[in-house]
């Protein structure tokens, strides 16, 4: 990688660190939640208090030593109680810091809810084209490990490194006091060297680490695709190939974790030299104080003790830093995800939509999913209150995207869609989602029973509405039959049930739901005929009274359909009912004798 890259690199890394610092400020510090900020000062309070006693615990360590040798001691407590005192002074040091853990638990815990509830509830706001694109896999090893980030960074770069930095400050300054300039110049000498070659280390492990992480995302997306397709998997006589992908994306994450445990060794093995460098220095120079006469035994010893008590953190900081750097990597991976904006959205101010009738009105209509391929040149239909209306057409005529308009799971790029001459802009999502009612080609169910699938369809259903809901869609005796009833597993995805009962669970589920608008999206063209002719019947139930969209594949299933529309490459070619639209001999026409032909041949 050329040198200039790298730096550019490095500055947007730091920019971005910094961007998801001041991002995780408000959690720490909320406005309008006294109760938050008093947490923190007093966790910060503690904090110091446990550096003041630990950088003053090893001075009654030298008075004990030097009672014992015979020195006379500044504190007038004697040898034993100079001793009882030091590990009194230790215990405090451990006590203030587990209050501070203690009383700072709660307000990290509740910064990492409210993080990880935002960035839940933004995935759910973000638009269909967004979820087309990711893979759920990625997406949930990001926000995985962007929430520990969050909790490690408010942990360790509120109590580590700001801590380290008074501790480092306040030893540095005993010494000075209590000895002289050149124990202060090695001191700081050492920590300089020893952070400067941590931090050098550390970056190129970061970039390491990141490299093995999209290994690790990159494997985790293979394996829970190829679980997820298990059945396509077993229908192909896949099983060796998915374990060939998986292993193939595993063997490259094994490589960058091998890189990034031999450069910890590294990373160890140097920390090690500069600060044994740095003890043996100051050790020496002691000793020649006390072969002098200028220092006594208890200062060898404290000289020692203030060392090793720099050597503890400073052992940490390569470790606390590197977590630090990753943690803000995956956060800043999670806070782009933040900042993914949501292509469709309320205007400010937008009311309910009031559905009076549920005339639907398709008024020009132009969309494309992508700018150089448009799939709708200016449709213009409308569906009467009460009408069931079907579209149908060849694939890739714009059927399904006509279903997906009206849900708003985009906006319209040209041209208008009105509900009793209400923009579907013009009104909020919530209030137009609950007036559709879908039953889709395939229905997912969630892996629970069959009583929170059908209830699902409104928060609150009574046992007695789920219950009619299902003989409305003709599944209850069905469910009745089981031997667990409504408590059964529907298992991932709902396949424990066959096709023709996921869809009656479907059906169930939107008339709970009770809207006045309706969109049968080709709901029984994945089933059998037989099961397709039981399926129409519970879906002409859920029809009466209610406007009704049927996009259609089999054109026998929406032959008494108020009036049929034929889509073609995106513009409307004919419309009418089924009888008139035979009678014209057009392309309706020509889909019904194909299909019937179709249909003859089997």
């Amino acid at each position: 990688m050329p040198p200039e890259t790298t730096t550019e690199i490095a500055t947007s890394e730091r920019r971005s660190g910094w961007r998801t610092i001041r991002r995780v400020g408000p959690y720490l510090w909320p406005d309008g939640q006294a109760w938050v900020k008093r947490r923190v000062v007093i966790a910060l309070l503690f904090l110091l208090c446990a550096k003041l006693i630990a950088v003053g615990t090893p001075i009654l360590y030298k008075d004990a030593v030097d009672e014992l040798s015979g020195e006379v001691s500044d504190l007038m407590l004697g040898a034993v109680g100079l001793t009882v005192a030091y590990g009194v002074a230790r215990l405090m040091t451990v006590g203030f810091q587990q209050l501070r853990d203690a009383v700072f638990a709660r307000v990290g815990q509740r910064a990492l809810r409210r993080l990880a509830l935002e960035t839940f509830t933004h995935i759910h706001r973000l638009s269909l084209r967004y979820h087309i694109t990711r893979k759920t896999g990625g997406l949930s090893r990001i926000i995985e490990r962007g929430v520990k980030g969050v909790e490690f960074l408010l942990r360790f770069l509120l109590f580590s490194v700001g801590p380290l930095i008074v501790e480092l400050a306040l030893i540095a300054g005993v010494l000075y006091v209590l000895f002289d300039v050149s124990y202060l110049a090695v001191v700081v000498l050492t920590i300089a060297l020893y952070v400067w070659f941590t931090f050098k280390v550390t970056e190129w492990r970061v970039r390491l680490r990141r490299t093995m992480n999209e290994q690790d995302t990159d494997a985790n997306q293979k394996a829970i695709d190829s679980l997820l397709n298990f059945e396509t998997v077993k229908y192909f006589g896949a099983e060796d190939r998915e374990a060939s992908r998986y292993d193939a994306a595993m063997r490259g994450y094994e490589a960058a974790a091998v890189k990034t445990t031999t450069s910890l060794a590294f990373l160890n093995f140097g920390q090690s030299l500069l600060i044994t460098a740095g003890l043996v220095i100051v050790m020496v120079m002691a000793a020649l104080g006390v072969q002098r006469g200028d220092l006594t035994v208890g200062d060898f010893v404290m000289v020692n003790a203030y060392m090793i008590q720099i050597t503890m953190p400073l052992n940490f900081l390569g470790t606390v830093y590197r977590e630090i750097r990753q943690s803000l990597v995956d956060m800043g991976q999670m806070f782009d995800l933040l900042d993914q904006p949501e292509e469709v959205t309320d205007r400010p101010g937008a009311p309910a939509i009031a559905v009076r009738g549920g005339v639907v009105q398709f008024d020009d209509v132009r969309f494309g999913y992508e700018a150089a391929r448009p799939i709708l040149k200016g449709v213009s239909l409308t569906v009467g209150a009460g009408q069931n209306v079907a579209l149908v057409g060849p694939s890739g005529s714009g059927k399904s995207t006509i279903g997906r308009l009206l849900f708003r799971f985009y906006d319209v790029q040209g041209g208008a869609i009105r509900i009793d001459g209400q923009d579907l802009r013009e009104v909020t999502q919530e209030s137009l989602h609950a007036a559709i009612g879908v039953v889709p080609q395939d229905t997912v169910l969630f892996n629970d029973t069959i009583r929170y699938n059908i209830g699902y369809g409104r928060d609150g259903a009574t046992e007695d509405e789920i219950v009619a809901a299902a003989r409305a869609a003709q599944i209850h005796d069905f469910i009745r039959s089981l031997p667990e009833g409504y408590d059964t597993q529907v298992g991932e995805r709902g396949l424990k049930l066959s096709g023709g009962e996921k869809q009656r669970v479907g059906i169930a589920r939107t008339l709970l739901k009770n809207p006045p608008i309706l969109l049968l999206d080709e709901a029984t063209s994945a089933l059998d005929t037989e099961t397709e002719a039981e399926i129409q019947t519970a879906l002409k139930r859920a029809g009466e009274g209610r406007t009704v969209i049927t996009i259609a594949h089999r054109l026998s299933t929406i032959a008494d359909a108020d009036r049929i529309v034929v889509l073609e490459k995106g513009l409307v070619v004919e419309e009418g009912t089924h009888e008139a639209l035979l009678a014209r001999e057009g392309r309706y026409a020509q889909l019904w004798a194909r299909q019937q032909a179709d249909r003859d041949a089997a």
